[in-house]
């Protein structure tokens, strides 16, 4: 490596010099990162990015395709590429960019609604697009027969209207990856306290950091529709499999009556900590506590765990999996409907003192013959990083 100074500056297309890092590690890098990103962006596009953090901008995500009436920040399809590229990089450093990681993860979910904003384009939308990357059943079951399908969006919604401002219906209903958002909440900075914000369609990434370290990697909303496709190239994606196999081999290895004593009397057609819904964590929890369980199904109570949490820089993620070890014992598992994940209304939930995962199947909205996937992980005490109040 050349010996050169580590830090230094560039100037935005506003003119605005902003602190860059480039030998930067850690937080310190995805702050130098932001920054970077930042000095690409003329004065208008750093007022849209570049926003207070308070609780109203903090909170405005949704699941919803509904562009930027429901969330803050820069659209990513009003990006030139070399934006674009300085965008993706922050999200790398944020998230981690080896496989398996949350960055890829997101990658893939930007995909996917690619892959509807191909499919709702053909007239065939219902029974599989014809020009479209194909949508395979491997990791999607036929809905309910009982249940009714639709083609309307807000059918499929979470109760409850979008925060901070969007109504979520109508003509504001858009697919792909142009629809995506990214704003900085707070300066970034390795000394204050900021928000890294990102989200879109069945996205919504919440990273907090505080005095440069992640005080917080929730909420985090992330869903899929199709669950699984095979792109032009012969690529199989599925962004939720890793997460759905999880509970999938955790709730497989209850026994008759631990099943019996897991199920909820409640049934679900979305997650219930969705959008709109923070700090409304049900004050008695439900299920089977872990601590009835084995060694052996506690450890894949953590294994499913892992996956959302992952969805983060490995370090952030290695200390959030620490304590939630070490509250296994008052941590509870429950569902709804059936485990089989593959059916409409089946529901899986982890819920302990400080985390909170949410998984159910709803009916396909563009691809109406299979299920897609909704998820949730929280924090009882972290989410936001603790920056605000919702009692």
């Amino acid at each position: 490596m050349a010996n050169a100074s580590t830090a230094g500056s560039e100037k935005s297309a506003a003119g605005v010099q902003r602190p860059v890092d480039k030998h930067a590690t850690g937080t310190a890098a995805v702050v130098s990162a932001a920054n970077a990103f930042l000095n690409t962006l003329t004065s208008d596009q750093q007022a849209s990015t570049l926003l207070d953090l308070t609780q109203a901008n903090a909170t405005a995500w949704s699941n919803l395709p509904c562009g930027g009436t429901c969330r803050p920040g820069i659209q990513f399809s009003t990006l030139s590429d070399d934006q674009l590229a300085a965008a993706e990089h922050v999200l790398k450093l944020a998230l981690g960019s080896g496989k398996d990681t949350g960055y890829e993860h997101v990658l893939q979910t930007l995909k996917a609604d690619d892959v509807l904003a191909s499919a709702e384009s053909t007239s065939s939308a219902s029974a599989g697009p014809t020009d479209a990357p194909t949508a395979t059943a491997t990791d999607s079951a036929s809905a309910d027969p009982s249940a009714t399908p639709t083609d309307s969006a807000s059918a499929a919604a979470p109760t409850g209207a979008p925060p901070s401002g969007g109504t979520g219906g109508g003509g504001g209903f858009s697919y792909g990856s142009g629809y995506y958002y990214l704003a900085f909440l707070g300066t970034p900075s390795k000394t204050g306290t900021w928000q890294l914000h990102f989200g879109g369609h069945h996205l919504a990434v919440n990273i907090t950091y505080k005095d440069g370290k992640v005080s917080g990697a929730s909420p985090f909303f992330t869903g899929v529709e199709p669950t699984s496709w095979t792109a032009d190239d012969g690529t199989t994606y599925a962004p939720l499999a890793k997460f759905r196999d999880g509970l999938l081999k955790l709730t497989g290895s209850l026994s008759t009556s631990q099943l019996a004593e897991a199920k909820l009397s409640e049934s679900f057609s979305d997650v219930l900590l969705g959008p709109g819904k923070d700090g409304d964590f049900p004050e008695t929890k439900e299920g089977i506590k872990v601590s009835e369980l084995s060694p052996k199904q506690q450890k894949l109570v953590l294994a499913a765990i892992h996956p959302w949490v992952a969805d983060v820089d490995d370090a952030t993620a290695a200390q959030l999996m620490k304590t939630y070890a070490k509250e296994l014992d008052q941590t509870y598992v429950a569902y709804s409907g059936g485990t089989g994940l593959d059916t409409q209304g089946d529901y899986v939930r982890i819920d302990g003192p400080s985390v909170w995962v949410e998984f159910v199947c709803q009916n396909g909205v563009v691809f109406q013959n299979q299920v897609h996937y909704h998820t949730v992980y929280r924090d009882h005490t972290r989410d936001y990083g603790n920056e605000f109040s919702f009692s």
